[in-house]
């Protein structure tokens, strides 16, 4: 199963046998996850695992991989930073300890990135942080995507690139076809992550993995 953020909550593209198998939102996490308790692998487009101090290597070597579009990999400052109750007090925090500053587009993410990790840390779900861009571009022998997500040109190729991988996304998606197309297919994206993960062809950023504090790996999947 492929999870992405989405202004509903949360998406999640199934697949079984690598085969489109459905679709489903809800707006937690937890909710989700319960929908679909078979699920061998979660590939979840959301920053798992957060250092004490420094930067991830996960984010770096992603941006290395999307080479000219690396802007579309955003930095994930030290957990301290997340722990901030607003954006304001985290922005200075981040400036503080890393030296830069925080974007309002990355903090935008905080409550539903504390969910993921909150899940993760449970250790009821096989939650893998995936980063859509990363996967299409390995889709597409290591090219990123030239054309935006949220472009007809970009959505044209993305669909593409998962059909040739026997990824088809129906006309009609239900209750999940209210979200965004630029999210179904990052999350469709995802499923193809995590059916890698399950077959155990998939690829870490780094390998192996770093880990934190409490031994939980941190890396990106494809």
């Amino acid at each position: 199963m492929g999870v992405d953020a989405c202004p509903l909550g949360w998406v999640a593209v199934i697949l079984l046998d690598g085969r489109f198998a459905g679709a489903e939102v809800a707006n937690g996490l937890a909710e989700l996850l319960e929908r679909v308790p078979y699920a061998e692998v979660v590939g979840i487009d959301i920053p798992l695992g957060l250092l004490e101090t420094g930067g991830r290597r996960a984010e770096a070597l992603a941006a290395g991989k999307l080479g000219p579009h690396r802007s579309r990999v955003f930095p994930v400052p030290p957990r301290a930073v997340w722990e901030q109750a607003d954006y304001d007090t985290a922005n200075l925090h981040c400036r503080e300890i890393t030296g830069a500053g925080l974007s309002r587009q990355t903090w935008g993410l905080a409550r539903k990135l504390r969910e993921a990790n909150q899940c993760r840390d449970l250790g009821d779900s096989p939650l893998h942080e995936v980063h859509p861009e990363v996967s299409f571009a390995a889709m597409n022998e290591g090219t990123p995507i030239a054309a935006g997500k949220k472009s007809w040109n970009g959505q044209a190729e993305r669909r593409r690139l998962l059909r040739a991988q026997r990824i088809v996304l129906p006309e009609d998606l239900g209750a999940a076809g209210r979200v965004p197309p630029d999210d179904l297919l990052d999350a469709a994206a995802a499923a193809w992550s995590a059916r890698r993960i399950a077959l155990g062809t998939a690829v870490s950023l780094p390998a192996p993995p770093e880990v934190t504090s409490t031994g939980l790996p941190i890396a990106i999947w494809y």
